[in-house]
């Protein structure tokens, strides 16, 4: 582990999993997004065409707001809903008043490029390879006073203890977790939403993932009534739609939550499958990084970028590896899919690792 300076030249922020499934990647199977692929379900694409009839008034997010309150047993001024998870990030980054935010690396890059972009100088903490990408010993500075990590975390697919990451919590620290994958975790174990003990603890999720909803943009923020105030005088007006806002109230439901806990243990088994799969390339060089428990497998071989290449010409788009600070050229990303698709895909990359 070690904590490095944002250098002038580096990997690409910007690029995320959909440029792999854009243009002539559209008719590839698709393992680079993270989206569930079954998704949404039939019962929730009725109700959000039903919330089309009421497009004529503004918006209005109260109900939806309560329901994610009521959903993490939390007051309704701890929650703010937000255009995806992605829009908190570029909140966060300028609205909160910090002098040396770090980021926790390999992670989502929004969370860094948002910073960036809002004129801060961000320093990375980069999680080893062999150390399981996990938080080991004294990994950030004393004097971050802003802090972003993912749980568990993409592209990794570590879950990190929920008290190792409390521990990182520090009086004037804003501790920002990033959970936009704790719904595709059973029982959504280590997670620190709903937790009001940790001071300066700001949790973020998304909605898109489990219910495939990323057209759409659905999240919300967790954190302080303070916190929370200072985000959302920096939103726009209106800032999450009529249909957007119906889908969130549904979608923190009880019925739709039992769905989405079912869900996880469809999720873990077929990541079983995939794991399973991929070990019969060890002698390749194929390594998975385990234990995996998000719905993504982070993988290293040699060449990933030409076989990633290879891939795509026999049907098959995954993602790409070395635009996450601290991964490289020899990594590939792939999320968890059907049986079917998993075969199909294996079969794949043993043509692909061949050539």
């Amino acid at each position: 582990m070690r904590t490095d300076d944002v250098p002038g030249e580096g990997p690409d922020l910007r690029h995320h999993g959909d440029a792999e499934v854009r243009d002539d990647g559209a008719d590839l199977v698709d393992l680079a997004v993270n989206v569930r692929s079954d998704t949404p379900p039939a019962w929730l694409r009725e109700l959000i065409a039903g919330s089309l009839d009421t497009l004529a008034a503004y918006p209005d997010g109260r109900a939806a707001r309560a329901a994610v309150a009521a959903r993490h047993g939390l007051p309704v001024d701890r929650v703010l809903l937000t255009a995806g998870a992605a829009e908190a990030f570029v909140l966060l980054a300028r609205a909160l008043k910090v002098r040396r935010p770090v980021v926790v690396h390999p992670q989502f890059t929004e969370p860094e490029a948002a910073l960036r972009d809002a004129g801060h100088t961000v320093d990375r903490v980069l999680l080893r390879a062999e150390d399981g990408f996990r938080l080991t010993g004294r990994a950030v500075p004393e004097d971050a006073d802003l802090v972003v990590i993912g749980n568990p975390t993409n592209p990794t697919s570590v879950l990190h203890p929920a008290d190792a990451i409390a521990g990182l919590a520090r009086p004037g620290r804003t501790l920002v977790v990033d959970e936009a994958f704790m719904d595709a975790v059973p029982g959504e174990r280590e997670a620190l939403a709903g937790r009001t003990d940790v001071p300066g603890l700001v949790v973020l999720r998304s909605l898109t993932k489990t219910w495939g909803l990323a057209g759409l943009r659905i999240g919300y923020v967790l954190a302080a009534p303070e916190t929370v105030a200072a985000l959302e005088r920096a939103q726009p007006l209106w800032p999450v739609s009529t249909p957007a806002l119906a889908a969130a109230g549904a979608c923190v439901s009880p019925p739709a939550l039992a769905e989405a806990d079912r869900a996880t243990r469809r999720i873990a088994a077929d990541r079983a499958r995939l794991v399973a799969g991929l070990a019969r390339f060890t002698a390749a060089g194929v390594r998975v990084v385990e234990p995996a428990e998000g719905p993504f497998l982070l993988v290293r071989m040699p060449a990933a970028d030409a076989v990633r290449r290879r891939l795509r010409t026999l049907g098959f788009a995954v993602r790409r590896g070395d635009t996450f600070p601290g991964l490289g050229e020899e990594w590939i990303r792939l999320a968890v899919r059907d049986r079917e698709t998993t075969d199909a895909f294996l079969e794949a990359l043993k043509r692909a690792l061949a050539r």
